[in-house]
């Protein structure tokens, strides 16, 4: 295990040592195991760790194009069907003319609930409808459930056909950079054509997340699959870390979500 921690941030070790753990269920079981919904990060991570000659991983996330994904980890003679995922995609509706609900009040909703994030996955918003993947044995709880989100009285319900799903509207915008070194203040800098200076103000006011968590540290490593929201400006994904130029920079290629 040694030789596969060096690889990754200390703080990672904990899910480090899970997928580990997963990885010899499905082996020592010869049966398949399904995780919760993984960020991109935390995918990388399975990918990384678990993947070998005898075992095979998928994933998905209920919604199309989902950022946050379950993934199956399985003897390599498993051919995984939709219904093995187990997720069920909820519908919220709401008296839009009256109230406008985000994102975050359903994120908020759903925690206050005593529900995992590991749970669910993302959250798409539409013209007085919100969908959101989770874990189907959570399908009627919510139902009876979760009653408000915000201020405003909801109705939940699955969402019974596949036509009916929320597509993905939000774009990431792919851009090929050069930065000096994986910091987080230099990639920050480099991505939003920002002085080093201004970037680390981003940072060290808390205004900074590196795959959902608040980052202040400006030297902060970054790493392949980091996710970064940053508030004001949107959101960057590092896509691949190449290779180095002639000058040593190193080459990074981004998607940037504004």
């Amino acid at each position: 295990m040694n030789e596969i921690y060096q690889h990754f941030r200390k703080d990672e070790q904990p899910f480090i040592e899970r997928v580990n753990g997963w990885a010899t269920e499905a082996e020592d079981r010869y049966a398949p195991k399904l995780t919760g919904f993984l960020d991109p990060r935390q995918r990388y991570i399975v990918r990384a760790v678990a993947g070998s000659e005898d075992l095979v991983i998928t994933e998905t996330g209920g919604l199309p194009e989902a950022e946050r994904q379950r993934m199956i980890i399985a003897p390599s003679y498993f051919e995984a069907q939709p219904e093995d995922y187990e997720i069920a995609v909820m519908e919220i509706r709401y008296p839009s003319k009256f109230i406008e609900l985000g994102h975050r009040d359903v994120l908020g909703s759903l925690t206050g609930l005593g529900i995992d994030r590991a749970r669910f996955g993302d959250i798409r918003t539409g013209d007085g409808v919100i969908q959101f993947s989770a874990d189907r044995s959570l399908a009627d709880y919510l139902s009876a459930n979760l009653q408000s989100v915000g201020k405003a009285k909801v109705r939940v319900s699955e969402v019974g056909h596949p036509e009916s799903l929320l597509p993905l509207t939000e774009r990431y915008e792919e851009e090929s950079i050069t930065v000096t070194s994986l910091r987080l203040d230099t990639v920050l800098a480099g991505a939003l054509n920002l002085s080093r200076q201004k970037a680390a103000s981003l940072i060290q006011s808390g205004r900074v997340k590196v795959n959902h968590a608040v980052r202040e540290s400006v030297s902060f490593e970054l790493s392949d699959s980091d996710l970064l929201s940053v508030r004001g400006h949107g959101r960057i994904r590092i896509e691949e870390i190449g290779g180095r130029t002639k000058k040593e920079r190193i080459r990074l290629i981004i998607g940037i979500l504004k």
